[in-house]
């Protein structure tokens, strides 16, 4: 590659000023990365370069699926019931066995889960997970992990609320299953791809900064490539909507990128072999499918593999940043199966830091009450081990003065007895007396304990409800991490809330994450 210029270009973009960017316009690293040594970056288009109105798409999948339940022979009230579209986050697992909806931490405990909007009590939570963790995708679990599958969690949610209110039993592997099966239909006849190109500013959100922001990374050299799973017709209108007038520099959004490759079927691109196949018109304007020898800038390729796509770029798999919004499709596919370096969109990052700020006196305190329980505990197994002390002693001098019963009364015999029965000259009422105050320490520091732990599980609660009021934090469950923030920690190089927000960062940018501490480096 030619020595680059240092950015921005006077002329190009005013210099950002980090320090003052809001943390929810941030990306936050869990792998050090280095931009100066990625040769190209490359972008999923939905959810990703195309931002989705979460609602508005929530409801149009909850009504076409609604819909094509009742032709399959549901009730005609599954059109009408409430379904409630910020019920679901990502990171859920469907059980299809009793019906529910689960989160789960990093370990696979279940902490919160729902039959309807009902939550489910400890006690019904030690009954159904807490005999084995559950695990997905099985036959048993699907994991909710896009925010394009939260409608099957909403709708799911709705249907087994409202036959719980009807007193009806329903099969629930049955209904999950019919609703995926809906919804992919839906999608399969063009249903949904229809509505959302009727009426873009709906359903998309156009992002003034997105095309500065490529022309940004171009400028310092990187090459920018797109692939996505979505169809060529669509991503046509999408990306078109999204970059085609936004500078008169780049006449279309193809101009933008190097390679362009849709209906890649990710995880499959990134497992399996299937051949890169590029278009071709005969004299007829007709066009036939033949597999691609290389990649030419401005034409859209289709399928593909990972093995084919980086030999064509002519790089190794270290000097690739991928930006994609799938945790499993387009991060941790993309992680184990290639060297690829990894930035994860997360839509919900703007929420989840404006929570997390509001919180922060309540996070606060609720350190302080760990830290008061931690002195407490220590403090009461002081006050334990005094009282089996003195327990022990106790025993020893009523022990000592029944034999001294037996064995007679003179003052001969009793003499040595009472010297040993008393300890060091102390007396029977005496033991008692100490015995008494351990135990009345040990309730006091009980009682004081009971009060922190309800302090702490009301703080849990008025912070869970800051962030949503079903499930809180999606990155955290408890203090520990979640099932899906574990994902993006341990899979994701990168994450942030939109991609151009890389356009307040140099594109030489070296990424750097912070320390990680063990509990004894604390």
């Amino acid at each position: 590659m030619s020595e680059q210029l240092p950015l921005p270009l006077e002329g190009l973009a005013p210099r950002p000023a980090i320090s003052g960017l809001p943390k929810s316009r941030r990306i936050y690293v869990n792998r050090n990365l280095s931009m100066g040594n990625i040769d190209w970056v490359g972008f999923d288009m939905d959810y990703t370069l195309a931002i989705y109105d979460q609602g508005e798409m929530d409801r149009l999948s909850i009504d076409v699926t609604a819909a094509r339940l009742v032709k399959r022979g549901y009730p005609a009230w599954v059109t009408t019931i409430p379904y409630d579209t910020n019920f679901p986050i990502r990171g859920l697992l469907i059980d299809k066995k009793h019906g529910t909806v689960v989160k789960m931490d990093r370990y696979k405990s279940v902490g919160k889960a729902y039959r309807g909007f009902q939550q489910l009590t400890k006690e019904q939570l030690r009954t159904h997970y807490h005999q084995g963790k559950p695990r997905a995708p099985t036959s048993r679990y699907h994991f909710i992990d896009t925010l394009y599958a939260l409608s099957e969690a909403a709708i799911f949610t709705g249907v087994i609320d409202a036959c719980d209110q009807r007193q009806m039993q329903i099969d629930h592997a049955k209904l999950f299953t019919d609703i995926r099966e809906c919804i992919d239909e839906a999608h399969r006849d063009g249903t949904v791809q229809a509505a959302i190109t009727g009426n873009l500013d709906r359903f998309i959100k156009r992002d003034p900064e997105l095309g500065q922001t490529l022309h940004k990374l171009r400028s310092a050299g990187k090459k920018l490539f797109v692939l996505t799973n979505s169809r060529r017709p669509y991503t046509e209108i999408v990306m078109s909507h999204l970059l085609g007038s936004s500078s008169a520099e780049y006449p279309t959004w193809r101009h933008y990128f190097d390679v362009l490759m849709v209906a890649a079927a990710k995880p499959a691109f990134f497992q399996e072999h299937r051949p890169i196949m590029e278009r071709v018109y005969d004299d007829r304007d007709d066009s036939q499918m033949r597999p691609a020898q290389t990649l030419e800038r401005g034409r859209i390729y289709e399928g593909g593999n990972l093995h084919d796509f980086e030999r064509m770029l002519g790089t190794s798999g270290d000097k690739v940043l991928y930006v994609g919004d799938h945790i499993y499709g387009d991060i941790l596919r993309s992680k184990k199966e290639s060297a690829w370096r990894t930035a994860m969109i997360i839509q919900e990052m703007d929420i989840e830091v404006a929570a997390h700020e509001t919180c922060s006196q309540a996070l606060d305190q609720a350190s302080e009450l760990e830290e008061r329980r931690a002195r407490l505990e220590d403090e009461l197994r002081y006050h334990q081990a005094r009282f089996k002390d003195a327990q022990r002693q106790l025993d020893q001098a009523m022990s000592g003065s029944a034999r001294a019963r037996v064995e007679g009364s003179s003052a001969l015999a009793a003499e040595p007895l009472r010297a040993a029965s008393n300890g060091n000259g102390r007396g029977i009422g005496e033991m008692e007396s100490e015995r008494q105050g351990s135990k009345k320490a040990v309730e006091r520091v009980r009682t004081m304990l009971r009060g922190i732990e309800t302090e702490t599980r009301e703080l849990e609660r008025n912070v869970d409800q800051a962030f949503h009021p079903y499930w809180g934090s999606l990155l955290k469950e408890g203090v520990e991490t979640s099932s899906f923030g574990d994902q993006v920690e341990e899979y994701a190089c990168l994450y942030t809330s939109r991609v151009s927000n890389f356009f307040h960062y140099s594109p030489l940018q070296t990424f750097r994450s912070p320390r990680d501490l063990m509990p004894h480096e604390l």
